[in-house]
């Protein structure tokens, strides 16, 4: 069964997200909808309308994985976008989404595990 991923949040020329889609492609994981982030800007209020519709959020910080459990922990607004925001006040790039699951950043081990690839 190959692995799919509801939605891809990327930037052209961005080396994290160029590595994010390599290990996708190796692993013929399948994206069913892509959007830029140069063309669509996803402010605070996008970032919490994302977040509702969610139960966790992973975000990749340096070598670690945050992980937000937004219906057991119900973290405060604020935990919520300083996980996802980037210097530019936007979402972060490469964010994803499966199912309920948003993952920001990248770390083969953390997609290996959202994603669970063997």
């Amino acid at each position: 069964m190959t692995a799919t991923i509801d939605w891809m949040y990327r930037r052209n020329f961005c080396s994290t997200c160029e590595k994010a889609e390599d290990f996708l492609e190796q692993h013929g994981v399948q994206v069913k909808s892509t959007t830029d982030a140069r063309k669509e800007k996803m402010n605070q209020a996008a970032l919490l309308a994302l977040a509702k519709s969610v139960d966790v959020i992973l975000t990749v910080k340096g070598k670690n994985i945050l992980r937000l459990d937004l219906r057991k922990d119900k973290p405060d607004l604020k935990a919520i976008l300083a996980s996802m925001l980037g210097p530019t006040g936007n979402l972060r790039a490469p964010t994803f989404r499966k199912g309920k699951t948003l993952f920001v950043g990248f770390q083969p081990e953390g997609y290996s595990e959202v994603l669970k690839l063997t």
